[in-house]
């Protein structure tokens, strides 16, 4: 999923005491006047340092937030947005302070959430907060696996209105597909993230060998560099009973041709013969193959990225986070020595990539909607995605923003890994998806530990038939 926060720098806090007043407020950014951009510089010298030219990205007009009835006149319109904390170069609080220093109608308050690694914690303080349906927070953003669930409870505002098919065809298809239930817009596109494969360029050199394209190839590459003792360890990935397993599931099952749900969202496919094919490698990655240690069951983002960075691995997979931090020298030791690819795949199979990142999502209670589709406008228009790419290494879900050359200098690994983007996975889209991945959970983590794969996978169908036919 994304430029994370690791996870042993992850905030205790939970997710209902976040949403909460007094919780990390962005104060009026008063001084910086009538600029549209970064604090401090004026809003066309920031479009010509991000590369941005008014003909070369988009028309000014949709780089302008629109102004309503509501702007008139009088104090600024008061809204709150929570969000899952990201890190950067900047922080959201520093983009959200931008806004409000960029006109002075509206005045957004942050309200902090936990960062993705603490999934299960967002989702819950954002049910407890949209359940009550008094309009706090105003705005919010959403892991895509929600969108579905948040939709169907009638706690997303809709936005087709605001947000017609011609705005819509600037984003990528499959992000807009992942913001649309039952054909309605219910979120707008942030950023897009994938689970990706890390390699060790030197390495695989001194094999005289090439990124795999095949679990074969990496499963040769790792013994050999294993048995060679130029890596501990083979191929890590991320085991832990948590959201994370489902994730690497997905793209695991998806390179086999396979699937965990059909998109009617009814026909349970996870005890096809394509899955169990993938869950028994997963196992045999560890058991068979010993490429993958057995502490792998218990490792989310940071344990398993950790043994990569530090020299000690051959093969990661893991999310975009992750190339910062292997080319920051105070973190790693695998400096210029790391090269991503798409993640293999099975014989005559294709690539797959688990879909992530974070929605924006109005709600539907809000007492003040015209303000919050300006800000969420401004938040996913050209200029603020460059912003979140570059400095906080969060792909954009606007193809032309993924164009600019600032990406490329920034995070190099973005645009060459583009049509993975484009053509990752969706987990199971359905509004029970919470039930349905922890019996994924459950279920995987049971497979993997016994190496019972068919029958775990079988009582997985049964129970999310259970849920999903309810």
């Amino acid at each position: 999923m994304q430029e994370l926060e690791p996870p042993e720098r992850k905030t205790q806090q939970n997710c209902e005491a976040a949403c909460l007043p007094g919780k990390a407020s962005v104060s009026p950014a008063s001084s910086l006047g009538g600029n549209h951009g970064t604090p401090g510089m004026p809003r066309r010298d920031f479009l010509k340092r991000a590369g941005l030219t008014l003909a070369g990205v988009t028309a000014a007009s949709s780089l302008l937030p629109v102004r309503r009835a509501w702007a008139a006149g009088g104090n600024p319109v008061e809204i709150t947005f929570a969000s899952a904390k990201f890190y950067g170069k900047q922080t959201i609080a520093e983009v959200v302070e931008a806004y409000n220093g960029a006109q002075s109608k509206v005045h957004v308050t942050y309200k902090e959430l936990p960062p993705p690694s603490s999934s299960t914690e967002v989702h819950q303080g954002l049910v407890q907060q949209l359940a009550r349906r008094n309009g706090t927070p105003d705005v919010f953003t959403q892991d895509i696996i929600w969108v579905a669930e948040f939709a169907a409870a009638k706690w997303a505002l809709p936005l087709d209105e605001y947000f017609g098919r011609e705005v819509m065809k600037d984003y990528f298809p499959g992000i807009v597909q992942g913001c649309t239930w039952q054909g309605k817009l219910t979120a707008l596109p942030w950023f897009v993230d994938s689970g990706m494969l890390y390699y060790r360029k030197d390495l695989l050199e001194g094999l005289g060998a090439k990124a795999p394209e095949t679990w074969d190839e990496l499963i040769d590459s790792s013994k050999k560099l294993m048995s060679a003792g130029k890596a501990k360890f083979g191929f890590l990935w991320q085991g832990k009973q948590a959201e994370v397993l489902v994730c690497d599931l997905v793209s695991f099952i998806g390179s086999n041709g396979g699937s965990i749900l059909q998109p009617d969202g009814t026909t349970v496919t996870i005890a096809d013969e394509p899955a169990i094919e993938a869950v028994q490698m997963m196992h045999d990655f560890i058991r068979k193959h010993q490429i993958t240690p057995e502490d792998v069951l218990s490792w989310d983002e940071e344990p398993s990225r950790r043994p990569f960075t530090s020299g000690e691995a051959a093969f990661l997979r893991n999310w975009s986070y992750v190339w910062k931090v292997a080319q920051t020298p105070a973190d790693s030791s695998v400096v210029d020595k790391v090269g991503v690819s798409p993640l293999p795949h099975f014989p005559s199979k294709q690539s797959a990539a688990c879909l992530g990142g974070y929605q924006y999502g109005i709600n539907a209670s809000t007492r003040n909607r015209e303000a919050a589709v300006d800000f969420v406008r401004w938040m996913s228009s050209p200029e603020t995605q460059l912003r979140f790419a570059t400095q906080l290494g969060l792909c954009p879900t606007r193809a032309a923003v993924f164009e600019q050359p600032q990406i490329a200098q920034e995070q190099p690994f973005m645009q060459p890994l583009k049509s993975v983007f484009i053509g990752a996975i969706p987990r199971p889209v359905t509004p029970k998806y919470p039930q349905v991945t922890l019996i994924l959970q459950s279920e995987v983590s049971r497979a993997l530990a016994t190496g019972n794969v068919k029958a775990a996978l079988q009582s997985a169908k049964e129970k999310i038939q259970n849920v999903v036919k309810a």
